[in-house]
């Protein structure tokens, strides 16, 4: 447990070495899928005044489905559309990185505090957002942070969607 911490704070913290460590070790997708697990069941507890029990469920569906869906999509356009020599890659390898790229999501527990909800789930996603381009950029091995950031711009559509669907959800706060 303590390691899995230490890991999410260095993942929130964007260290690119703390990518390249999950990323080669194979025994951490459980790991990403607890940092997804307890993103999740933060954004679900955030939003809870407006979705409920039911909410935090839905959160936490979609957060699996829109990872797994993520990753697979990440791996494709970078390893088939916009590769550099050194890129080697699997869907694997995505899982490990973009789960860990969640880590700040568990900051949406504190959505709870009324007034400022909106800003906490905005914030967080911006921030995990970035944290998926440095995960992209370490698990597809390129030198290139721009094109790990293409990556997402043409990936990230998808994740979102499911983001979105859960927010409608569970009813987003205007900001």
């Amino acid at each position: 447990m303590r390691l899995l911490a230490r890991r999410m704070w260095r993942a929130a913290r964007l260290e690119s070495e703390l990518y390249e460590e999950v990323e080669a070790d194979r025994n951490a997708t459980g790991e990403s899928a607890t940092v997804v697990l307890l993103s999740a069941l933060a954004a679900g507890i955030g939003s809870v005044a407006n979705g409920g029990v039911d909410g935090i469920i839905w959160c936490t569906v979609a957060a699996f489905a829109g990872w797994y869906v993520w990753a697979v999509v990440a791996a494709y356009i970078g390893t088939r559309w916009l590769p550099e020599p050194e890129t080697s890659s699997d869907t694997g390898e995505l899982l490990r990185t973009l789960g860990y790229s969640t880590a700040p999501g568990v900051l949406r527990l504190f959505a709870v505090i009324e007034p400022i909800a909106g800003w906490v789930f905005l914030i967080c996603s911006v921030w995990m957002l970035i944290a998926m381009v440095v995960a992209v950029r370490q698990a597809l091995d390129y030198r290139s942070t721009l094109r790990a950031a293409g990556v997402c711009a043409i990936g990230f559509p998808i994740y979102a969607i499911s983001i979105l669907v859960s927010l409608l959800w569970v009813g987003p706060w205007p900001i």
